[in-house]
């Protein structure tokens, strides 16, 4: 974790194939994070401030601030989950533990549509300044605020930015996990060493994200998101023809799921469903299937604890 590798692999890919032979894996990431932004009305110290616009309330609850990250679960998933469902798509759902724990009807559907429920931290935040017993404690609360709102614990992590340097390891000591997206240096899984033993890493990726409609990234209608993401589609789809690749697209519920943006989706997943070679996957099949490429051991989910009782719905 702690040494940069500029090189990835400037000496050959692996002789892997994906299912199907497919030459390119498509992973869909809806990240959930509504209900994990700083509010006073959560108990936090201060309010979220930064939206599509800059609103900063002091000392006493931010109303209009708070609305605005409302629209996610209340019409964006709905107009997400209907894209993905028409099309036979399942995604991955990148979930922080209190986003889960507001609205854990949105990790039901997800479930039931045949998504993967991962885990993007407890409340939204930076790993980098943590001391290692709280950051345990939030990886440990997040895991259990999702293995009760989807029946299962998350076998992927996503630390929204910045990691500290003892993540990885935590992770693996906290259960195991299969996967983590913590890094953005590459088109493809890699393995990484840690104490206990190979882990993958699946890169994500922020340039074919819909956070580019915000601070401006670039996008400003549904067709600009459309035209970037299949521009790294038909690029990596050529690449895949000798080696295999994996685009990922980063989703976000308050931002793709807007009326007029929504169209860029479905344009985007239209085109790629258009063309033979390609396989819609989530994060979890795809660390598993770089995983058995590599002739890796057989990976073991971790169990739920004793007391787990999902059909509560709700955090203990």
């Amino acid at each position: 974790m702690n040494r940069r590798d500029f090189e990835g692999y400037r000496h050959g890919v692996p002789a892997i194939r994906w299912p199907g032979d497919a030459r390119l894996a498509i992973s869909i990431v809806v990240n959930v994070e509504e209900g994990a932004e700083l509010a006073l009305a959560a108990g936090d110290s201060r309010n979220e401030h930064i939206y599509e616009v800059v609103e900063e309330v002091e000392g006493d609850r931010n109303l209009c601030m708070e609305s605005h990250f409302e629209y996610g679960p209340r019409a964006g998933w709905p107009r997400i989950r209907n894209v993905l469902r028409g099309r036979g798509i399942r995604a991955t759902l990148n979930a922080c533990g209190r986003a889960v724990a507001t609205t854990p009807w949105i990790a039901a559907d997800a479930v039931a549509d045949g998504h993967e429920v991962a885990a993007h931290g407890w409340r939204w935040e930076r790993h980098v300044h943590m001391d290692e017993s709280t950051e345990r404690r939030a990886i440990a609360r997040t895991v259990e605020a999702i293995a009760r709102a989807a029946g299962a614990p998350p076998v992927g992590w996503h630390t929204r930015s910045a990691t500290s340097l003892a993540t990885r390891d935590l992770l693996i000591e906290q259960g195991g996990f299969l996967y983590d997206s913590n890094a953005y240096n590459d088109d493809l899984p890699y393995t990484v060493d840690t104490r206990e033993g190979p882990h993958v890493v699946l890169p994500y990726a922020f340039d074919s994200n819909d956070m580019r409609f915000y601070n401006g990234g670039g996008f400003v209608f549904g067709q600009d998101f459309a035209r970037y993401c299949i521009a790294a589609f038909e690029h990596l789809w050529l690449e895949g023809a000798s080696a295999p690749r994996m685009l990922s697209i980063g989703l976000h519920t308050r931002i793709i799921g807007r009326p007029a943006r929504i169209g860029g989706l479905e344009a985007f997943l239209d085109h790629a469903l258009s063309r033979d070679g390609v396989w819609f996957a989530t994060r979890a099949e795809i660390a598993r299937a770089w995983r058995t490429g590599l002739g890796m051991p057989e990976w073991i989910p971790r169990r739920c604890p004793p007391d787990f009782a999902p059909e509560d719905g709700r955090p203990a």
